[in-house]
C-alpha cells in the first residue's frame, strides 16, 4: 500500500456507485484512511457495526422499538426510536454533501440484506454506504452491484 492515499478513486467510486463493498487487511488500520478522506471530502459519517442492526429496513427508515435487557422484577418496556439514517439525513449539516453509512463486519449480511442497502442509495440519493465484506492484503472495493452479481 501507498505511503500517501488520496482516496480520490475510492470517492469517486462511492459518489458513483452509492454502495460500495471493501475488503480491508485484517490487522486494520488502514480503512481510517478513506473514512477521514470522505469526511474531509465534505461527507457525514456514521460507522455501526453491520451484525447489530437486525432488521435493516426498520432501522434504517422506520420507527423501531428497542427493549432494554430485563432485569428481574423491573416491567418490561419498549423504547421507540427515530430512524436511524432518515433522522441523520433530516439534521445534516447545511455545507455537508450527503451520508455515508460504513458498516464493519458487514460479511454477516445476507445477499437479501446487501441488495436492500443497494436500493436504499438510489432512493435516498444523498447516502452512500460503505460496507466491510472480509479481508484482504490490499485495501480494495467493488461497487455492491458487482458484489451481488458474483454471488
Amino acid at each position: 500500500m501507498a505511503l500517501f492515499v488520496t482516496g480520490k478513486k475510492f470517492i469517486q467510486d462511492v459518489e458513483t456507485a452509492g454502495a460500495v463493498g471493501v475488503y480491508v487487511p485484517l490487522e486494520g488500520g488502514f480503512e481510517g484512511r478513506y473514512k477521514r478522506r470522505i469526511r474531509a471530502a465534505g461527507y457525514a459519517t456514521l460507522f455501526v457495526s453491520a451484525p447489530g442492526i437486525g432488521d435493516l429496513a426498520s432501522y434504517l427508515t422506520g420507527i423501531h422499538g428497542v427493549r432494554p435487557p430485563h432485569v428481574g422484577k423491573n416491567a418490561i418496556r419498549t423504547f421507540f426510536l427515530p430512524p436511524f439514517v432518515s433522522y441523520q439525513l433530516e439534521n445534516l449539516p447545511p455545507k455537508a454533501k450527503g451520508l455515508v453509512l460504513w458498516l464493519y463486519d458487514g460479511q454477516r449480511l445476507s445477499q437479501e440484506e446487501l441488495a436492500y442497502l443497494k436500493e436504499l442509495t438510489k432512493t435516498e440519493r444523498r447516502l452512500k454506504v460503505v460496507v466491510e465484506l472480509g479481508g484482504a492484503r490490499d485495501f480494495m472495493w467493488k461497487p455492491l452491484t458487482a458484489v451481488l452479481a458474483a454471488a
